[in-house]
């Protein structure tokens, strides 16, 4: 089969491997939409994951496709079923597992390989993060469900509330998915974006104001201003993964409200913070980190009722052999949200 490979910093290749042989409880898929985001970029230009991939490796992780074969010992799924499956499955038994941050899980099996024709999905994947799609929705679509159950648990755990003002800063995929859902729950958005693009699509996301940096001086400041009394936003979701944003967010909030430092920093960084403004203010920090079968379920729930659309963020189409020019692409901050890269064209 053909498949992209990784293997370090913005290098991957597209080859000829193996199609994967299966052991008991696996399930062969035959993909048929594999999307990009921006944690697949972040891998790209770093050339590696801490956690969900060090190359060499196959490569890519949102997908959606058709069951090709089932091995041994597989009882809920069957050939020729449409369905998505997650690129993660926590091992139930753990510390973290009982405390139901499964997210957490000591012995998280990550799966990558959706940039292929074929991808193999492991046993523990197939029995708990795998759902099948309903005949009305895409594969574009249902490829969503893992950036949106990590986007869901995002907002459960920061503990927004209907009438909040909410704050996002970044306009990528991920901080697009905050305001929608956001503005669904019936919160106030303000995005915090960098391109003329993005404000559009942060408009089109649900966000009431936009903050254009550096069109303006202070981005700090600008969103105070549309804030009650100056105040701050009941809640600021950094969804950038730069230390520079997560200063401002913890600046944006104001007095008892809550930033969520959802974009992960490279390995190593620090930021400085304002002690006495944390203490005095009674600023909760929250960083939450990938998604729970729980929440997965919830998103597909509300792909599945199409209350998230695939035509709002999948905004470009590819074939596999034009991965790479893809991903360089996004690094220049191309216009596309998120390409569908489909295998077989």
């Amino acid at each position: 089969m053909t498949a992209a490979v990784l293997y370090g910093k913005e290098d991957v290749k597209i080859e000829r491997v193996p199609i994967p042989e299966l052991e008991k409880g696996e399930v062969l898929i035959r993909v048929q939409a594999a999307l990009t985001c921006g944690t697949d970029l972040k891998v790209y230009r770093r050339g590696y994951h801490a956690k969900m991939i060090v190359p060499p490796a196959l490569f890519g992780h949102e997908f959606a496709g058709v069951i090709e074969e089932v091995g041994p010992g597989v009882k809920n799924f069957k050939t020729g079923q449409r369905v998505v499956a997650l690129n993660s499955a926590p091992c139930g038994q753990c510390f973290y597992c009982k405390k139901h941050q499964e997210n957490l899980c000591e012995d998280l099996l990550f799966n990558n390989g959706a940039y292929a024709e074929f991808i193999r999905v492991p046993r523990r994947i197939v029995e708990n993060n795998m759902l099948v799609i309903p005949k009305e929705i895409s594969f574009e679509t249902a490829a969503l469900t893992e950036p949106l159950a990590c986007v869901l648990r995002g907002l459960h755990e920061t503990g927004v509330e209907i009438g909040e003002t909410v704050t996002v800063i970044g306009a990528g995929p991920i901080g697009l998915m905050f305001m929608q859902v956001a503005h669904i729950m019936g919160c106030d958005v303000i995005a915090v974006v960098k391109h003329d693009e993005q404000v559009i699509s942060a408009k089109h996301a649900g966000a009431s104001k936009v903050v254009q940096f550096p069109k303006v001086a202070n981005p700090i400041e600008a969103v105070r201003d549309l804030t009650t009394e100056r105040r701050g936003s009941d809640v600021v979701i950094e969804a950038v993964g730069r230390p520079d944003a997560w200063e401002w967010a913890i600046d944006m909030v104001r007095k008892g409200g809550t930033v969520n430092l959802f974009g992960g920093c490279a390995k190593g960084t620090r930021v400085q913070l304002n002690t006495e403004r944390l203490h005095y203010s009674e600023i909760t920090l929250k960083a939450t980190f990938h998604h729970t079968p729980d929440t997965v379920r919830r998103a597909f729930a509300l792909i599945a009722e199409r209350k998230i659309k695939g035509a709002d963020y999948i905004t470009g189409e590819a074939p596999l052999s034009k991965l790479q020019s893809v991903l360089r692409e996004m690094l220049t901050r191309g216009g596309e949200i998120k390409t569908a890269i489909i295998p077989g064209h």
